[in-house]
């Protein structure tokens, strides 16, 4: 008889317990942040920001869309992941993109009393409320992050907000961080 167990492999592990869709949008922002090249910004002169967007998939993936396909001139700057809704947007999401090579971060929804989930924006105003403040205690500059409201009809804002907020990143410069990768620029409380 032979072993079985080395031609059929066994049921593999259990993966860890993870708040549900938090694996995918982890390899999702990994995959966003691996593919800007290396030398991006490999003069400081020629620094041109890496900027993560958070945006939900019902008005502000539209808008950006419709930007795209209206063919409006925006920075090319801009890495988008779309999520079902802006409520979905941890702190942590923000924190691991500064500390994976993003200089700024845009965190869009649908405007207040839109939102495809009844109240999911009201959820994400809340806790983007408290991430200020830890923002400033890590010292990162909360200039570096961006929130807006853009509705699927309102492609021209959404190309605001991607002007406007590579521009304020561009003038802040690269965002720094130790070997660690921790990111800061060890003033806590500094703009």
């Amino acid at each position: 008889m032979s072993d079985m167990s080395t031609t059929r492999p066994g049921p593999s592990p259990a993966p860890p317990a993870q708040p549900e869709g938090a694996a995918e949008e982890s390899l999702a922002l990994d995959k966003t942040v691996a593919s800007w090249k290396e030398d991006f910004n490999s003069k400081p002169h020629n620094f041109e920001p890496r900027i993560v967007a958070f945006v939900c998939n019902w008005c502000t993936y539209t808008g950006a869309d419709l930007a795209g396909t209206s063919r409006l001139k925006m920075a090319p700057n801009v890495r988008v992941l779309r999520l079902p809704c802006s409520s979905r947007v941890s702190p942590l999401f923000l924190i691991k993109a500064f500390q994976r090579g993003a200089d700024g971060v845009i965190v869009s929804g649908c405007h207040p009393g839109d939102c495809h989930y009844s109240t999911g924006n009201y959820y994400t105003r809340r806790r983007l409320a408290i991430l200020h403040d830890l923002l400033d205690f890590i010292g990162v500059d909360v200039r570096r992050v961006t929130f807006s409201w853009v509705s699927a009809s309102e492609g021209g804002r959404w190309q605001e907000v991607v002007d406007e907020t590579t521009a304020r990143v561009k003038e802040l410069g690269p965002l720094h961080r130790n070997s660690t990768g921790r990111v800061g620029t060890g003033h806590a409380g500094t703009a």
